[in-house]
């Protein structure tokens, strides 16, 4: 991840109920207090002589942001179809690798003064954090900036991991640098699924499956018990996993490419639960790994939905235990830089999740009013799952793609239909 830029994430909030110096006294007393349950995040990285990375909690701080766009309106910013690139300026370390964490902060906020609103930008060092320690990060902010006196989920720094490698990974001089072209022309969109269209996705993915299902009751007296066919794991391909098969084939269709180039699906995955014996829920460091499923792009388009959700499933599945500690001895044994990018013009990277409790991040007036992402780490195809504000299982995805891409994807009706 030391070859990744940092996470940008904020959310967008309505206009506060007091003035901006006391909204930013408040808001400046309230990370201070955060940091002091997340010292990591105040501190810097650290290669020692023999060349091992470490997080040294020196208590250096973060940085912390006031800007002003008050020419700009909440509506006039969620209303476009295409999301402005006003949000990309509401983030601090625009570009800024992870490896670059040994002498600069590894977070900033970012607040920014709006027409009749706020943006709450948080921008976090991803070789520290992974997506669920961020969001833990950024909902204790609010939570403690809402008046909590003990915080609800305290962050657990247990580093006795199989994680903490003793390999060593050696670095160009300078550092590493980016695996992708940042100035490439993109396109980014924010397409919303509701709960409904979800399941009609996900039944759509698992018809094969229920009839098999069906047809194994009569004639193998198997019984179903809360998705599990007679002590075992049922094959049900999951809600998100539809979701992703149908973003693949909609995608990969969109580019037209030959039908006998392989087309890749990344999805990263939280390794928490994954590992035997478990890690907590709410261990504060990078935890996931990124699983690559492969498919020509001739039978990926040929085939149904059933067929491309079932090896995005298959793949998830068998992300065991020994999957994870495999893929981390492999790493060992070659230590390398995470690639991020699509060199190949086939694939797609999803990132994020719709299980983050992005909209919990209230302040103290209200739930936020979206949630949006920076310029970091966007690249041709690069995806980022969030929920949708109203719950219930909605699904917003934050898409980016080339120009010609999104506009194949947006003529795709196989695709469209399912937006809301």
């Amino acid at each position: 991840m030391l070859s990744c830029q940092y996470i940008q994430k904020g959310v967008l909030l309505s206009q506060p109920p007091l003035p901006i110096s006391s909204l930013l006294s408040l808001l400046q007393h309230s990370l201070s207090t955060t940091l002091s349950h997340f010292p990591a995040l105040a501190g810097r990285l650290s290669t020692d002589p023999s060349g091992h990375l470490h997080i040294l909690c020196n208590d250096s701080g973060i940085e912390f942001v006031h800007a002003e766009a008050k020419h700009i309106f909440i509506d006039h910013i969620l209303s476009p179809v295409d999301v402005p690139n006003c949000f990309k300026e509401f983030f601090t370390f625009d570009d800024t690798l992870s490896y670059a964490g040994h002498h600069k902060p590894l977070a900033a906020v970012q607040v920014t003064e709006l027409g009749d609103g706020i943006f709450v930008g948080c921008t976090v060092n991803h070789a520290v954090t992974d997506g669920t320690s961020f969001w833990n990060f950024f909902n204790t902010f609010a939570e403690i900036c809402r008046g909590a006196k003990n915080i609800s989920k305290s962050p657990d720094f247990c580093r006795n991991t199989v994680f903490d490698s003793p390999a060593v990974l050696r670095f160009p001089e300078g550092g590493p640098s980016a695996t992708f072209s940042g100035d490439e022309p993109l396109r980014e969109r924010i397409f919303h699924f509701s709960r409904e269209s979800i399941l009609k996705m996900k039944l759509k993915a698992n018809k094969k499956l229920t009839t098999e299902i069906i047809g194994k009751q009569c004639n193998d007296s198997w019984t179903v018990t809360n998705g599990v066919i007679n002590g075992n794991r049922t094959a049900e391909i999951s809600s998100f996993q539809s979701l992703c098969a149908q973003l693949w084939r909609s995608v990969t269709r969109a580019r037209k490419l030959d039908g006998n180039k392989t087309t890749t699906f990344r999805m990263a995955v939280n390794c928490r639960h994954r590992l035997e014996p478990r890690l907590d829920p709410l261990y504060f460091g990078n935890a996931i790994q990124s699983i690559p499923t492969v498919a020509s792009v001739g039978e990926l388009l040929s085939r149904d939905l059933n067929w491309s959700g079932d090896l995005l499933h298959q793949n998830v599945v068998a992300h065991d235990d020994a999957t994870v500690r495999r893929g981390v001895k492999d790493w060992e044994s070659n230590p390398r830089l995470f690639p991020l990018g699509n060199p190949d013009g086939a694939s797609i990277t999803m990132g994020s999740s719709p299980r983050f409790p992005m909209y919990d991040n209230d302040f103290g007036w209200g739930r936020p009013m979206a949630v949006r992402s920076g310029r970091a780490n966007k690249f041709d195809g690069k995806i980022s799952a969030f929920p949708g504000r109203d719950g219930g299982g909605s699904v917003d995805l934050e898409v980016v793609l080339s120009p010609e891409t999104m506009a194949g994807l947006e003529t795709d009706m196989e695709f469209m239909q399912c937006v809301s």
